[in-house]
């Protein structure tokens, strides 16, 4: 990617008590022993190698075990539109230096909101202080880890000004208020961000990202007979200006009217323990919230996760396979690299019904002495990574949608979710299901709408008794948090069938 190092020094000055610091230029990297790539990273963070190296040197000065270096530059742009005109647009800059040092089992981390030496070097003290002895670090040779490409961009976000995204906004909101004459309101959003990443360790790694992320959402507000009813349809991917077609804006639209409009049609069912079938796509919450955090190696690591003691044991059917992928080319949830400079990998976590990894960082994969996994992920700069999902999905079964649907004499089909939650420790997990059906005799019969579904991970993997053949990953707009930490992620699921949850409805 061209690195704009001029436009990024015009517009990458950190805001501290009020005033504006502007970088100071340093001396380039040319002759040092980098490639050029990485030399220009390096060039666009206003460091040389031999910053680096002294910068760790000071990290481990305490006689820590190692430490790492992570720069990031993001410009993120959000414009918005309400009341039928674009109201809002802003852009943010965020910029500086994480540096985390360990020791043992325990953290030093502390950040710069600039990169100057002076500031990195004082956070450096900081972190290195969680040590208490004297060590003299020797720096390693540079190992630069190549970063894969999947973020396909023929538009770069940096090359597109404000007034090229109205016209796919105010088309957007056109064609739904045009879709159906029961349409209110529509409320918009379209968000784009650029992020530059340079990493380097004590172990020598040296590795960068570019980052593209954008995604556009669409909440739509019809009214019938006095009665108001809202649904949010949205798409999310790591890609550039391309993104935007017309193509986009009429699915979007057709999906916004379809989404909102069946609503009307909707109620509660009666609440009880019932088979529940899961719809291919957003159901993948269930893999996310109900079994993929419980997965993530820190919990098992602590014995807080109920997998604890699992790994290497049954814990589902044969036919089921659960993956974490970091590798899905222009997914959300795609990373060249994570965000302790670890390539990403598709991650099985459970082959044909067997628990076979966690979703590890350099950590916890220390702790269990196995590869990390590229799930080392964190919000920004000031935040220490964890282990992350990425893109969690269950693979295709050997059972079909219509085969699963026939199967059911009472239940119900759940088609869109907006949230879920679980506790850790047990395992228990609830969902908040926007709108599905149920399901009679084998057929699909009456449309519900807003009814939670609650079950225990470990007992809803057990009882998922088919798994259908059309695997789906949800485009969306899936944020995962995890110790006040928001990263972007996406998940997918074939149609599945699970033997008993507990559904609130009407009771009675």
């Amino acid at each position: 990617m061209n690195l704009k190092r001029r436009e990024f020094i015009r517009l990458g000055g950190i805001t501290v008590a009020g005033s504006m610091v502007i970088p100071s230029l340093l001396n380039s990297c040319k002759g040092n022993p980098v490639s050029e790539t990485a030399a220009s990273y390096m060039d666009h963070f206003e460091v040389t190698p031999e910053h680096l190296q002294k910068v760790l040197a000071t990290a481990l000065e305490k006689g820590a075990d190692y430490a790492d270096l992570y720069f990031e530059h993001t410009v993120s742009n959000a414009t918005s539109l309400q009341d039928k005109k674009v109201n809002s647009a802003y852009s943010d800059i965020t910029f500086g230096v994480g540096i985390r040092v360990l020791k043992g089992d325990q953290t030093g981390f502390a950040y710069a909101e600039n990169t100057s030496m002076e500031s990195m070097l004082r956070a450096a003290r900081t972190a290195a202080s969680i040590a208490e002895s004297n060590s003299v670090w020797s720096p390693s040779t540079f190992n630069e880890i190549i970063p894969r490409a999947l973020y396909n961009i023929t538009t770069s976000w940096e090359d597109v000004v404000i007034k090229d995204k109205i016209p796919f906004i105010t088309s957007l909101n056109d064609k739904i208020f045009a879709g159906d004459n029961r349409v209110t309101k529509v409320n918009i959003s379209l968000s784009d961000s650029t992020t530059y990443i340079l990493f380097y360790n004590s172990e020598g790694v040296l590795s960068w990202d570019y980052r593209p992320l954008t995604y556009i959402m669409a909440r739509t507000v019809m009214e019938e007979n006095g009665r108001l009813e809202n649904a949010m349809v949205s798409q999310s991917y790591r890609k550039g200006f391309e993104f935007m077609t017309n193509d986009l804006v009429d699915s979007l639209a057709s999906d916004a009217i379809s989404k909102t409009s069946r609503l009307f049609e909707a109620d509660k069912p009666k609440a009880g323990e019932m088979e529940v079938v899961m719809a291919a796509g957003s159901s993948g919450i269930l893999l996310h919230e109900a079994m993929g955090h419980s997965f993530e190696a820190d919990f098992n690591r602590k014995n807080t996760s109920i997998f604890s003691d699992k790994m290497g044991k049954k814990i589902a059917q044969d036919f089921v396979t659960v993956v974490d992928d970091g590798t899905l080319p222009g997914d959300r949830g795609a990373l060249n690299i994570d965000d302790e400079g670890v390539p990403t990998e598709k991650t099985i976590l459970v082959n044909n019904g067997t628990l076979t990894s966690y979703i590890h960082d350099r950590i916890s994969a220390k702790f269990y002495n196995v590869k990390p996994t590229g799930n080392g992920r964190r919000q920004d700069f000031r935040n220490v990574p964890l282990p992350r999902m990425r893109s969690t999905y269950m693979e295709n079964g050997p059972h079909k949608h219509d085969e699963i649907i026939a199967s059911v004499k009472n239940g119900i089909y759940v088609e869109d979710f907006s949230n879920g939650q679980v506790n850790i420790g047990p395992g228990d997990f609830t969902f908040f299901v926007k709108f599905g059906y149920i399901i009679e005799n084998g057929k699909l019969t009456k449309p519900i709408k807003d009814i939670n579904i609650i079950g225990n991970g470990p007992q809803a993997l057990a009882d998922i008794t088919m798994v259908a053949d059309n695997q789906k990953i949800d485009y969306g707009t899936w944020t995962c948090g995890k110790d006040g930490q928001g990263v972007p992620v996406s998940m997918g699921l074939p149609t599945v069938k699970i033997r008993k949850l507990t559904v609130g409805g009407i009771n009675g």
